[in-house]
């Protein structure tokens, strides 16, 4: 009797094995419970590597070579390079200076009204002169002149990169105007 159960029924039973299964649960769940870990880890590896290469955003070069000053004419507005510089350049008698084709109230593309002789902004009304200087609607201050200059070719070269406010009285810097002889 040693070691024996004199029990009936008492001895122990082990489940049937069924040959159609390949796993058993408990590798199943061991198998389910590594795969969760490897996508854990390997998403973990993807970010960090997502953060080792950021994300750049390449803009172009604040410079722009905007042709011969013979290519423009006295007393109008060219709109050449609105859409794709964002600024104008206006002929005077005297010479040619360019500006910023953001209104200064909200940023938005004025309109030139070649008709009317001045800048339009469609947002919300400012109206420019053909010098920039505001002259009605909530801009709180007149369009911005950029750099200009001619190159050692004759070509103008505009720098949007420097700018120049009127009401701080930098209108009057030489490198605001392009003087023609």
């Amino acid at each position: 009797m040693s070691g024996e159960s004199t029990i009936p029924g008492s001895e122990r039973v082990a489940p049937p094995k069924n040959k159609d299964n390949l796993w058993s649960r408990r590798s199943f769940l061991g198998f389910a419970a590594w795969a969760a870990f490897g996508a854990f880890m390997t998403a973990l590896l993807l970010s960090f590597l997502r953060y080792l290469y950021p994300r750049v955003l390449f803009e172009p070069s604040p410079v722009v070579k905007v042709g011969r000053p013979e290519e423009y004419i006295v007393g109008e507005v060219s709109e050449k390079y609105k859409e794709s510089n964002r600024l104008w350049l206006v002929r005077t008698n005297d010479g040619i200076y360019a500006l910023l084709a953001i209104c200064t109230h909200l940023g938005c593309t004025p309109r030139w009204l070649a008709t009317e002789e001045k800048f339009k902004c469609p947002c919300h009304g400012s109206g420019f002169k053909k010098s920039g200087v505001n002259f009605e609607g909530p801009a709180p201050r007149p369009l911005e002149r950029i750099k200009i200059a001619l190159d050692p070719d004759g070509i103008i070269v505009v720098d949007k990169s420097k700018t120049f406010r009127y009401e701080k009285g930098q209108w009057d810097d030489p490198e605001a105007f392009l003087k023609l002889a």
